[in-house]
C-alpha cells in the first residue's frame, strides 16, 4: 500500500469514527470517538514507522455479526462481512481504509451475520480470490451472494486444509473445515492462522467443538498470540482443550451489545481470565485495530476489564417485524441462525411472520422471542 493511500487512511479515521459510532448506536460520544481515532492514528505514529512488513487486523464493529479486514503491503483481505444490513457499512469501511480491491474474501459459513454483507462487498469490489466452504444454504442471504458472484464471474475457490497463501510479506493457511459436517453450517467455518513474522492470528468462524477437536488432530500447530474467539464467545466453542493448544495472550469477540443470544457466555469469559487472556470485545470497544510488525503487536485501544457476560434474552429487540429467525419446511419451531436443527430446507422469515405461522422458539438455540 503506498503512502498516499496510507495517508487516506489515516485523514479518514475521524470521519469513520464518527460513522461506526452512529451505526452501533453511539456507543461513545463524538468527541470520545474521534479520540479512539486518533489512538488508533497512534499506532502508525512515527515511533513505530509503517512499512511493507506491517500488518493490520481490524475488527470491524457490525453489531452481532463478524468481519475482520486484514492489510499488509498493499494487499487486502476481507473475512465475512455482518449481516444483510451491514454490507454498506463494511463497504464504508473498506473505503476509509484506501482498500480499492480485495486479494481474498472469505465467506466462513452460509449464515447470515457472517455473509449477509458479502454480496454488497461482491459488487462493489474486484476480489481475486473467494474462499467459500463446501455447504449449500436455500436461504434468500446465501442466494443473493451467489448472484453477486455470478455477476462479477467469480469463481468458488473451497478450502483445502494445509494450503497456504501469501498476503504481503504474511500469509495464511487454512486448518478448517476438516471433513464433511452434514448440516452443521458452524462446524463449516473456515479457519484460517495469519502469520507475518513471529505473530500469529486464528480465525475459527462458528466453529464448535466438533470441528475444533478435528483443528487439534490435523496436525497444524494452532499456537497463536490472537485468537478471535469462536461463534461470537459462544458456550458451543472454545474448549478447554482447544484453548490450552492456542494459548493465545490476546483475544477479540466480535459481538452485538445486549444481544438475545447470551453472547458471550460466562463459561469462556471465565476460561479467558484463568488462562490469563487480555480480552477486546466489539460490544463495549467497537471496531478494533491490532498492528504487528512481525515482532510485536500494538492496539488501538486498552483492553475491556469488565468479563460481563451476555444475558439470554438480553435486550428487547426492536422490533418483531425487524429480527430475522430460521425455519424449516416441515418444523414446528424457528431457530437462530446456525442452529443444530436446521436442515438443507432452513428459510429466513421474520420473527413476526413465524409467530403468525403458530411456530415456538427452539429450546436449544435461543432465537430472539
Amino acid at each position: 500500500m503506498n503512502g498516499n493511500n496510507r495517508q487516506k487512511r489515516y485523514i479518514a479515521w475521524a470521519a469513520l469514527a464518527l460513522l461506526l459510532c452512529l451505526s452501533a448506536g453511539c456507543k461513545q460520544a463524538p468527541g470520545e470517538a474521534l479520540g479512539t481515532a486518533e489512538k488508533a492514528q497512534e499506532v502508525r505514529s512515527a515511533e513505530k514507522k509503517q512499512d511493507s512488513s506491517d500488518l493490520e487486523v481490524h475488527f470491524i464493529d457490525v453489531g452481532q455479526g463478524d468481519a475482520t479486514l486484514i492489510l499488509c503491503g498493499g494487499h487486502a483481505m476481507l473475512i465475512d462481512a455482518g449481516d444483510n444490513d451491514k454490507g454498506t457499512l463494511v463497504q464504508s469501511y473498506l473505503r476509509s481504509q484506501a482498500v480499492e480491491n480485495l486479494d481474498y474474501v472469505i465467506g466462513t459459513h452460509p449464515d447470515a451475520d457472517h455473509i449477509g454483507g458479502l454480496d454488497v462487498v461482491l459488487y462493489k469490489f474486484d476480489c481475486e480470490t473467494v474462499i467459500l466452504p463446501d455447504i449449500d444454504s436455500d436461504t434468500k442471504t446465501y442466494e443473493d451472494v451467489l448472484a453477486a458472484m455470478s455477476e462479477k464471474d467469480y469463481a468458488v475457490t473451497r478450502p483445502v486444509v494445509g494450503q497456504t497463501y501469501a498476503l504481503g510479506d504474511a500469509e495464511f493457511t487454512i486448518v478448517a473445515p476438516n471433513r464433511d459436517y452434514g448440516n452443521d453450517k458452524n462446524d463449516w467455518s473456515v479457519g484460517v492462522l495469519v502469520q507475518n513474522g513471529e505473530n500469529r492470528f486464528l480465525f475459527t468462524g462458528d466453529a464448535g467443538e466438533d470441528a475444533e477437536k478435528d483443528m487439534l488432530a490435523n496436525g497444524i500447530d494452532l499456537s497463536a498470540d490472537v485468537y478471535k474467539v469462536a461463534h461470537h464467545g459462544s458456550d458451543t466453542g472454545t474448549s478447554e482443550a482447544f484453548l490450552e493448544a492456542v494459548a493465545p495472550d490476546w483475544a477479540v469477540i466480535s459481538v452485538g451489545e445486549d444481544n438475545s443470544y447470551g453472547h458471550p457466555d460466562a463459561q469462556v469469559l471465565n476460561e479467558l481470565r484463568s488462562a490469563g487472556v487480555s480480552v477486546f470485545r466489539t460490544d463495549e470497544q467497537g471496531t478494533i485495530v491490532a498492528v504487528s510488525d512481525g515482532i510485536e503487536i500494538t492496539w488501538s485501544c486498552s483492553p475491556s476489564d469488565s468479563w460481563k457476560a451476555g444475558e439470554r434474552g438480553g435486550a428487547a429487540p426492536q422490533s418483531a417485524a425487524e429480527d430475522v429467525v430460521h425455519i424449516t419446511d416441515s418444523g414446528s419451531k424457528y431457530h437462530a441462525a446456525g442452529c443444530r436443527y436446521l436442515g438443507q430446507s432452513d428459510r429466513e422469515v421474520t420473527l413476526a411472520e413465524a409467530k403468525e405461522r403458530g411456530l415456538e422458539p427452539c429450546g436449544a438455540c435461543h432465537p430472539p422471542q
